[in-house]
């Protein structure tokens, strides 16, 4: 629908395109600034492959040995239960009870606060913690396991030709400590490391040859090796700590340990059980690459981090790991999630580029396609320029905003700028066709530039607010799910409104600089441009 044919621009109140006009010093510096700064911006953002969110839940584990299933679930997991009820935002709890363990699964709303998540799972354990002495004796633990939201995005294997598994602890343990420096590494794990042990196989029928208590020669050895406090002595100057020696400090130590016998005489250790240095067994985990046990360091990134960045800081570090470790060890990548999120924005981006292209391309033909000239047809593309310049600069103002309110590049994100990109154009599009509709009618380019405002600002910001609140389910989901998505309302409203900034401050001094004002008699009133039986036509049949 037109204006009425005489619409002027002498209305009272601010009119935001006229004061940028009369500051246009100030309106240049405001865009080439902000321009710059969303450049910067972009390359500050964090890249990971999905936006950060909380997980909700946590496993309690606890072991009773020799105890069976039902002992576990009557006397062990009811009582944790039950105080797992009492905790905020309990949901749902769901138990596992087998002979000599017990594995609970503690899940709490949706709707409760990712800020809230830590509180609770402290709360948790102080209330466990509080009736802890309520379990039966025996009971090991509860254990927490909370650490559900580690990725482990780069992974390494150390391996080794010649080394045993202690020795490969080492270095992976001098290996975890270099990496940890590394800008944005907020947790390296260790994966398939082999605990030493050491093994006393006694045989039952020797023991019985020699009259031996078994019992009893488990008591000799745990007393020996014993660890228990001797006292002090008050020194004039001091307090000095008295210790009890004899601990083992190795297997011939263990060998040579002297056992008493039933009839008072003396044997070794040795004499009676076979001893050795091993691994534990069964193994806990093993991890093979290549066909060959590793160690495997799984690298997880901070909270806000730039995965991209990360991998090529890790590269470097692990260029210097390698020099240092011994000939025989190596420390080889078997995981790149860097490669992957790059990958996985370079398409994102060029699919962002190919959607910048389209919207101007049809802006130049729809704003800028008249009839004349040679062909019966020409474009002109002032018009469209003016849209061309505003894109980036939207997206630069955005970039900027997102930068700010740390949201970082992830599908989500990326996604949602494409979203946007066909809602961000129409407020720029409109104050263009309103400026070359009314410099048509005869309106010099402030005049025209200054209507616009008048007459589209409102409507435009009432339609750019309309639409940003159809994603405001997203933002008020209380939810994982409305936080894994968040971005999607945040990023697309950001850009919409900053659109709507920018088609009434930058669009008018762009057109004032870009557009051109057709010849016409000067002293002809501004007539009705679609003041035409088809527009008439039209016009009556929508009224």
């Amino acid at each position: 629908m037109s204006a009425p044919q005489n619409a002027d621009t002498g209305k009272a109140g601010f009119n935001l395109s006229k004061w940028a006009l009369e500051h246009a010093a100030l309106t240049r510096y405001l865009m080439l600034v902000l321009m710059l700064l969303g450049f910067a911006s972009y390359f500050q953002l964090g890249q990971d492959e999905d936006p950060p969110f909380t997980f909700r839940a946590m496993v309690v584990r606890t072991y009773w040995p020799g105890a069976t299933a039902q002992q576990v679930a009557e006397q062990v997991t009811d009582k944790l239960e039950r105080t797992l009820q009492e905790a905020p935002y309990a949901d749902k709890i769901r138990s596992y009870s087998k002979p000599g363990e017990s594995q609970i699964v503690f899940e709490i709303k949706d709707s409760s606060k990712s800020g809230d998540v830590p509180n609770v799972w402290y709360t948790v354990r102080k209330k466990i913690g509080d009736m802890r002495s309520t379990l039966p004796a025996g009971v090991q633990g509860p254990f927490f396991n909370d650490d559900f939201g580690d990725v482990y995005g780069v992974i390494y294997a150390l391996e080794s030709d010649g080394f045993g598994y202690a020795e490969l602890k080492t270095f992976a343990d001098d290996v975890r400590q270099r990496l940890l420096r590394v800008k944005d590494v907020a947790k390296v794990e260790q994966f398939g490391v082999q605990d030493e042990k050491i093994f006393i196989e006694v045989s039952q029928k020797r023991i019985a040859q020699l009259g031996l208590d078994f019992n009893a020669v488990l008591a000799q050895i745990g007393s020996q090796n014993a660890v228990e406090s001797a006292g002090t002595i008050q020194a004039p100057q001091d307090v000095v700590q008295v210790r009890v020696a004899g601990q083992f400090t190795s297997v011939e130590q263990l060998r040579a340990m002297p056992i008493r016998g039933s009839s008072g005489a003396q044997l070794r250790l040795g004499d009676i059980a076979e001893i050795h240095r091993g691994y534990v067994d069964p193994p806990a985990v093993k991890v093979r690459h290549q066909g060959h046990e590793v160690i495997a360091l799984g690298v997880s990134m901070a909270k806000g981090g730039d995965i991209i960045a990360l991998g090529k800081s890790l590269r470097a570090a692990t260029a210097e790991i390698d020099k240092r470790l011994p000939l025989g060890v190596k420390l080889v990548q078997v995981q790149d999630q860097p490669v992957s999120v790059a990958s996985s924005v370079n398409e994102f981006v060029s699919v962002l580029i190919e959607a910048v292209a389209i919207v101007l391309a049809v802006s130049f033909v729809a704003l800028g396609l008249h009839k004349g000239g040679r062909f019966g047809w020409y474009v002109d593309v002032r018009p469209g320029l003016v849209v061309a310049i505003t894109i980036p600069l939207v997206l630069a103002v955005t970039f900027l905003a997102m930068n700010y309110f740390g949201i970082g590049l992830h599908k989500i994100s990326l996604g949602s700028l494409i979203i946007a990109l066909g809602l961000l154009v129409d407020d720029a599009i409109i104050a263009v066709e309103m400026m070359v509709r009314k410099m048509e009618e005869g309106y010099d380019k402030v005049r025209a530039a200054t209507f616009a405002y008048d007459v589209t600002a409102k409507p435009m910001l009432t339609g750019t607010l309309i639409t940003a609140a159809g994603f405001l389910p997203i933002g008020l989901a209380k939810s994982v799910t409305g936080e894994y998505t968040y971005a999607i309302f945040a990023v697309t409203v950001i850009a919409l409104v900053l659109s709507w900034f920018v088609s009434v401050y930058f669009v008018p001094y762009l057109g004032t600089l870009l557009l051109k004002v057709k010849p016409h008699d000067p002293d002809a009133p501004p007539h009705e441009l679609f003041d035409t039986p088809f527009y008439n036509a039209f016009r009556k049949s929508v009224n």
